[in-house]
């Protein structure tokens, strides 16, 4: 493969896919599979996901073929004059071709996990700051709102604390839709905000925080939870606002991962049934982030310098509404457009993160 359109890497990587990509093809034709679904299904599934990457793959391998075609015309002393003259229209028409279809095959080699994530869950909590930061919890989920609603995406609430001047201590939601995971993804950590608060009776500039985690939301299949015996559930009066129906039946549901330690509340809804489908799937996605950064530490030592990490601990975002800017420390990016931003037109921020993001990983192929 000429190296002037690609890097070695990145055609390994295709390499091995394709083996995988055939290798799968010919198991599903074999009778014993094609017969049982249970193996069929999976393979099925795999397969489709790859042919995504592996149509315009195949593309590429044509254009390159006749790129090395016409080359070896070129080099032949005794080749026609004007059969080099093609010969010198398909070189430029190959590698122009080549140079098309491998941008977004190198997208979707890095990237294609993430974009095959239709359904998330994020939770905003409020941080240091006391009721500011609870109004700015309030406000980050007002943008991640109405950005979702410009894509299409549809938003859940799931359960919400609401503090007494009409923030939130936390606020948790499903947004979904396809590709979900890849606006949503780089929001994880922590977000910062700078500005004079509606409390503030003097002028004075506060700085208060709030954290937000993204975890995709797997299918079923994905995570397999034993409810019965890896799952200690407490039911409660779920108090608070409501009417005496909250406060006299207990709906309220906490369920506790006894293999992880990870546990989730839930009292939104007056059904202990509601109540206890939402916790069981806000456990499951959980459950699986946790297993997924335990396979990525495990497999990258250079992760923490790639963006999209989600750590809450991890300073992401600052929001200074006095100077109508924000920042994104993570690739040093200041827009001075906060006031669009938190009207939801986040675009130009997450492209510059997905940019980022792309070239980080095709750096660590």
């Amino acid at each position: 493969m000429a190296t002037e359109v690609v890097t070695d890497p990145v055609i390994r990587k295709l390499e091995e896919l394709r083996a995988r990509y055939e290798a799968i093809g010919e198991e599903m034709n074999r009778p014993e599979v094609a017969g049982n679904p249970a193996r069929l299904m999976p393979l099925t599934k795999e397969h489709g996901l790859l042919r995504r990457m592996m149509d315009p793959y195949y593309e590429y391998r044509k254009a390159m073929a006749t790129l090395a075609e016409s080359q070896a015309i070129l080099s032949d002393p005794t080749a026609d004059p004007d059969l080099k003259a093609l010969a010198e229209e398909e070189i430029a028409q190959a590698r122009r071709q080549a140079k098309e279809l491998m941008e977004p095959i190198k997208k979707a080699l890095v990237t294609g996990d993430d974009a095959a994530i239709d359904s998330v869950i994020l939770e905003i909590r409020a941080g240091t700051g006391g009721d500011e930061a609870a109004l700015f919890a309030r406000d980050l989920f007002g943008m991640y709102q109405r950005y979702a609603d410009k894509h299409g995406f549809s938003v859940e609430i799931m359960d919400a604390s609401p503090s007494e001047l009409g923030g939130f201590k936390e606020i948790i939601l499903n947004v979904r839709g396809p590709g979900v995971y890849q606006h949503f993804g780089y929001e994880g950590g922590g977000h910062r905000v700078q500005r004079v608060p509606e409390t503030e009776a003097q002028g004075r500039i506060h700085t208060s925080a709030a954290t937000v985690a993204v975890l995709p939301e797997p299918e079923e299949v994905d995570v397999k939870i034993d409810w019965e015996k890896d799952v200690i559930e407490h039911v409660s009066r779920a108090g608070g606002p409501g009417g005496q129906n909250v406060n006299k039946v207990s709906s309220a549901i906490k369920l506790e991962h006894i293999p992880t330690g990870i546990t989730v509340s839930m009292r939104d809804e007056k059904s202990q049934h509601k109540n206890r489908a939402k916790a069981r799937r806000v456990l499951m996605s959980r459950v699986y982030d946790s297993i997924i950064q335990a396979q990525r530490s495990a497999r990258d030592a250079n992760r923490k310098t790639m963006i999209g990490s989600g750590d809450r601990s991890q300073r992401v975002r600052t929001y200074n509404f006095t100077q109508n800017r924000c920042t994104d420390h993570r690739i040093n990016l200041d827009l001075y457009s906060l006031d669009r931003i938190m009207q939801g037109d986040m675009e130009e921020l997450i492209e510059a993160l997905q940019a980022y993001d792309l070239e980080q990983r095709l750096k660590n192929l």
